[in-house]
């Protein structure tokens, strides 16, 4: 299965592991609660996943990487402790926690979190002294004499031995005791996640271009050489970083990151294309309705994989706004919620009070998230940008002097900015959708450019987002002409089924 449908059968997994009877015993007992093994190519996402399903689901997660560790640190130092059995006294050797186990312990004290996910990556490469120790830890749950909570999922990561020399085959008996998944690259999957995660758009366009050069290992006189789903997520963000920096990323930069030499010579090469596309386009001038005639005409004549860069070009710029509109909309949906809170606490409690106890409950909220592996950049930024924009406004109050009878509508007033500021950002976003599309149907017409067009907004999570809350007159129009199409019409409802569980958008 690819790595979407593994992180669904995981989170299924973690699902019915916790699920309780009428008696609040566990549906399957905890010997029963099988690991799950999950197996497939580096680079492909397997790690990641296990961070993003502890977000949606609220439990905790431990990570390791076990070839990191030595026997004694996995499973505990020895030491001497005196029993009696029978009227006599024994010297018998006990262990100390496991560094993994105390972890998980860790987490639950900290966070306050009872259940959870303990992750062991790379778990068929661990050293010879290790195995024994990793194998039992799969069959019974323990590390010496310590247990693994109840409530936690263990999940071990692997790669098949073509992948890696120092792989160890695990016997019949203890694959007989976890719960196997396979894994295996998908580049539609990625695609989707990577407009989610807003990869570059060079990398994309590439890469729809050349779907086999996303995911590639060869054996040459050289060695493994190879290109991997987190080389591209990688690169990406150094190429956002070295743009940001005005530094330029040449072909020895792309080949630290993507270790095939011929993809990535191919890629530096398009990457020079694609910034020159960016110019002799124009393309900051289309989005804002000012292109030239002889745009138009060149665009047409030129070859369809420079048409495919321009219009990858352009989505990769609605998407970025799209996606600051989106997170602005967030912004001021939590501080809607933020300023409901403060409003009921004024009753009782003085306005610049009310406020830093909303400040710490944030803080302490951010930082549980953060222990319990819960927190991602984009989750993360969320709750700073929410904890600045409280903090302004406590800095507001004081630095004004403003009185307590008038400080709940000075505050409405700075949130009331936050709602500007996001209506002006809908609405430039709104412009550069009329533009690329008006600028699309002069170049195009109703070719099959605008199909392919009007399926990347429709995939996109950020476009799509955008014009669900936002519409889009030229959008639903040309949609609708695509209804037509059966083909369009599964495509359409199959993307509809991926964005059932997204959030719908909240009125200010």
């Amino acid at each position: 299965m690819n790595i979407k449908q593994a992180k669904q059968e995981i989170q299924n997994t973690l699902r019915a592991y916790l699920s309780r009877d009428e008696l609040g015993n566990y549906r399957i007992p905890t010997v029963r609660q099988r690991p799950v093994l999950l197996m497939g190519p580096p680079g492909i996402g397997k790690t990641q996943i296990m961070a993003q399903i502890a977000q949606e689901t609220g439990v905790g997660l431990v990570a390791y990487t076990i070839t990191h560790h030595t026997r004694q640190s996995a499973i505990g130092l020895p030491f001497i402790q005196q029993r009696t059995y029978g009227g006599q006294t024994f010297s018998v050797t006990e262990y100390t926690m496991s560094e993994i186990l105390a972890s998980v312990y860790q987490l639950m004290e900290t966070t306050g979190i009872k259940e959870g996910i303990l992750f062991l990556d790379e778990i068929n490469c661990v050293s010879e002294t290790l195995a024994p120790m990793m194998l039992q830890f799969l069959q019974c749950k323990t590390f010496g004499n310590q247990a693994l909570p109840e409530g936690w999922l263990i999940v071990a990561a692997g790669n098949p031995p073509e992948y890696n020399k120092s792989v160890r085959e695990f016997d019949v008996v203890t694959l007989d005791r976890v719960k196997r998944i396979d894994v295996t690259e998908d580049f539609a999957v990625w695609k989707e996640y990577a407009r989610k995660k807003g990869v570059h758009g060079a990398v994309v366009s590439y890469l729809d271009i050349k779907k086999e050069h996303f995911y590639a290992m060869e054996t040459t006189v050289d060695g493994l050489q190879f290109a991997t789903a987190r080389g591209w997520e990688d690169l990406s963000e150094l190429i956002q970083a070295y743009e940001a920096l005005g530094l330029k990323v040449d072909r020895e930069v792309v080949g630290q990151y993507i270790q095939l030499p011929r993809i990535a010579k191919d890629f530096a090469n398009y990457l020079e294309l694609y910034y020159k596309y960016q110019r002799i386009y124009h393309v900051e001038d289309i989005l804002q309705g000012t292109w030239q005639p002889i745009t138009v005409s060149e665009l047409r004549a030129s070859p369809f994989d420079e048409k495919l860069s321009v219009m990858g070009l352009l989505l990769s710029r609605l998407s970025e706004s799209a996606r600051r509109v989106r997170q602005q909309d967030e912004l001021t949906t939590t501080l809607h919620s933020t300023l409901k809170a403060f409003k009921a606490a004024l009753e009782h409690t003085p306005p610049r009070q009310v406020l830093e106890q909303l400040i710490a409950a944030r803080q302490a909220a951010m930082k549980m998230a953060k222990d319990a592996g819960q927190l991602d950049k984009e989750a993360r930024d969320l709750k700073i940008r929410e904890l600045n924009a409280l903090q302004d406004y406590r800095s507001k109050l004081v630095d004004g002097d403003i009185a307590d009878p008038q400080a709940f509508e000075a505050v409405k007033g700075w949130f009331g900015e936050q709602v500007a500021l996001r209506k002006t950002m809908a609405q430039d976003c709104a412009a550069m959708f009329d533009n690329a599309f008006a600028f699309l149907e002069q170049t195009f017409s109703q070719s099959q450019e605008l199909v392919m067009f009007v399926t990347e907004i429709t995939a996109g999570f950020d476009t799509s987002w955008f014009v669900e809350n936002f519409g889009c007159e030229a959008y639903f129009r040309h949609n609708k002409e695509l209804l037509f199409d059966e083909t369009q019409k599964r495509i359409r409802d199959s993307i509809a089924a991926a964005r059932e569980n997204l959030p719908p958008l909240q009125e200010i």
